[in-house]
């Protein structure tokens, strides 16, 4: 491809390049049966995560008591926010039908965010991993037993690297220095500071960088190569964490279920996900595929200077394109978004799943995140509000949204602290009142 003419196969790059707000509608969208053909990822692979899971919860109520109300499963509350859709609709001056919800991913326990799913998952497939290789574990054990005193010298013998932007690199930090592994986070300039000031009170060795995410991971996967005792946990290509992701569908399926909301060919599923790398939101919408077929319609939400996975997934050169290379700059607040070059391994996995992908501006996160802590007294971190507009710019492109339900996936700021909290929503409140 000419790397010369893509405004003019693409021409919404002309947009997307003044860091203009836009909306993708992905032709290459097929039936979920024949997609799911071509694929290396399966339906038993996200099983066998969810069995996975079930064994820890044991283990996750001892060491994080918290997760003792739901037996050890960290999952998440689904919860309608008809007054934040009132006021969408009055702000926006669009109205749109169907009912909004939100998955309050914000509010998971252990790391407050959507990367409590798969970073918290791959931690602890490597531990069991290890543990059954020594013999010190079988399947059918009380995963109990890894909170005893041996194991976790057992798995300091070990140590685990990630590069983050913020929130996986706060999963995988709390998760691994709680079993015992030593862990660096490799953390890139956008990174809040609270994160890493966090992440250091809980043992976690943190490295800072100048430079942005693509690095930050470079070094951790550097640091690994020369540690045969040392794991890697690749935001850009693990199957392990896309299927940690995926495992929240069928959960999400039984919220539906309970709460007598239907989907089918009368009432379909949209939602909404934040998207960064792209492995959170692309397990999600590959979990909910799975279940849900055509009935479901999946969109990536970014933030307009880091609009990776819709530039890569456009043009279909997937990682082997990057958002500077349209003149954007990859800054944005909406830390665990700001990524400049897309998972080339979600990308092609889902690039005949996904519906589309639209983009957000920095000031629209912060006015939304002050107007749900107004109208639902809802706490969300800036990245988090991303998902909140996709029921606007799907009306106002006339999607028919007719007996529809929404979903806003709120994938992080359970763990902000006050301090923060009321600087972010001074900044939303201010932009708000204008």
């Amino acid at each position: 491809m000419n790397r010369q003419n893509l405004i003019e196969q693409f021409p919404l790059i002309e947009k997307m390049k003044k860091a203009e707000e836009v909306i993708w509608f992905n032709p290459n969208l097929t039936k979920t049966e024949d997609a799911l053909k071509n694929l290396s990822v399966t339906s038993e692979m996200v099983q066998d995560a969810s069995d996975r899971l079930d064994r820890f919860a044991s283990y996750l109520q001892i060491a994080f008591p918290e997760t003792a109300k739901s037996n050890g499963i960290i999952e998440s509350p689904l919860v309608e926010i008809p007054a934040m859709a009132t006021a969408m609709k009055e702000l926006f001056q669009t109205d749109f039908n169907g009912e909004i919800l939100l998955k309050c991913d914000s509010n998971l326990p252990i790391s407050g965010s959507i990367k409590a799913r798969g970073g918290i998952y791959e931690v602890l497939k490597t531990a069991e991993t290890l543990a059954i290789r020594e013999g010190l574990l079988k399947e059918t054990d009380d995963y109990a037993i890894l909170a005893n005193k041996e194991m976790r010298e057992f798995f300091a013998r070990y140590s685990i690297a990630v590069g983050s932007t913020g929130n996986l690199g706060l999963s995988i930090g709390i998760m691994s220095a709680k079993i015992g592994f030593h862990v660096t986070v490799h953390m890139s300039s956008d990174a809040k500071q609270w994160k890493k000031d966090m992440l250091r009170e809980k043992g976690v060795e943190v490295i800072e960088y100048d430079s942005d995410y693509s690095i930050a991971v470079e070094e951790g996967r550097k640091q690994a190569e020369k540690d045969p005792t040392c794991f890697f946990i690749d935001d850009e290509n693990s199957t392990d964490l896309f299927m940690g992701y995926a495992v929240a569908a069928s959960r999400l399926k039984k919220q539906l279920e309970q709460q007598g909301k239907k989907v089918d060919e009368d009432h379909p599923l949209f939602v909404y996900l934040p998207c960064g790398v792209g492995g959170g939101p692309g397990g999600v919408a590959f979990g909910l595929k799975l279940l849900f077929g055509d009935y479901v319609h999946c969109y990536f939400a970014e933030p307009t200077h880091s609009p990776c996975m819709l530039l890569g997934m456009m043009t279909g050169l997937h990682e082997d394109i990057a958002v500077d290379e349209i003149g954007l700059d990859n800054k944005t607040d909406a830390d665990g978004l700001a990524v400049g070059r897309p998972s080339g391994f979600v990308g092609k996995t889902m690039e005949q799943l996904i519906s589309g992908s639209y983009t957000i501006s920095d000031e629209k996160m912060y006015t939304l995140l002050a107007l749900l802590a107004d109208t639902e007294q809802v706490f969300l971190e800036p990245s988090a509000l991303a998902g909140t507009t996709g029921p606007i710019h799907l009306a106002s492109s006339g999607v028919a949204l007719n007996n529809a339900t929404h979903i806003a996936w709120a994938t992080g700021g359970g763990m902000v602290p006050e301090h923060v909290k009321e600087v972010y929503y001074a900044k939303g409140k201010l932009l708000l009142n204008h």
